[in-house]
């Protein structure tokens, strides 16, 4: 097992034979799909992958990936640092239907050919694990907008609707 940048193919199938460990890091700037979501491309993710074969026979992909990257707050629009934590349980499969009959607990990896680009497979997990909406715990948002002397004026004016009100009662009377 070798600790740097992963490689850009592998064969999951002749790795799992051989039940091999790929630990390494993933440039986000390699993953544009990440990246797009995020408010700079510049980091890396380690990940920790184990290829293997399990009981049915089934080529499997198991694993994580972390590292934090940065978003922009919903609430201030500000970069906010988050945490990704993708954890990975695929098994291989060449084909759609072979997919459906896999056990509910692997997720499907479903190659065409022998040989596969690795860093896709970490990039859709990682968005997997991405916040639908990221914030900042202790956020500090404006609420009121101008200083509060020009809210109470605003507040003294009279309604312009009460003319409606008062010729409604009259109407009534």
């Amino acid at each position: 097992m070798s600790y740097g940048p992963l490689p850009k193919k592998i064969e999951p199938r002749k790795l799992a034979e051989w039940e091999t460990a790929l630990a390494g890091t993933a440039a986000i700037a390699a993953m544009p799909r990440l990246a797009s979501n995020l408010v700079t491309d510049e980091g890396v993710v380690d990940v920790d992958l184990q290829f293997a074969k399990d009981e049915q026979n089934l080529c499997i992909l198991t694993g994580h990936a972390h590292g934090s990257v940065l978003m922009t707050c919903q609430r201030c629009l500000e970069p906010v640092k988050v945490v990704v934590n993708a954890e990975f349980n695929l098994a291989v499969a060449l084909t759609d239907e072979q997919a459906k009959h896999l056990p509910r607990s692997y997720d499907p990896l479903i190659i065409e050919t022998d040989e596969i680009e690795l860093l896709p497979v970490i990039e859709d997990e990682l968005m997997l694990s991405l916040p639908l909406v990221p914030y900042h715990d202790d956020c500090s948002i404006q609420t009121s907008f101008g200083d509060a002397e020009t809210a109470r004026t605003q507040e003294e004016k009279p309604n312009p609707f009460s003319v409606l009100a008062q010729l409604k009662k009259a109407d009534k009377s």
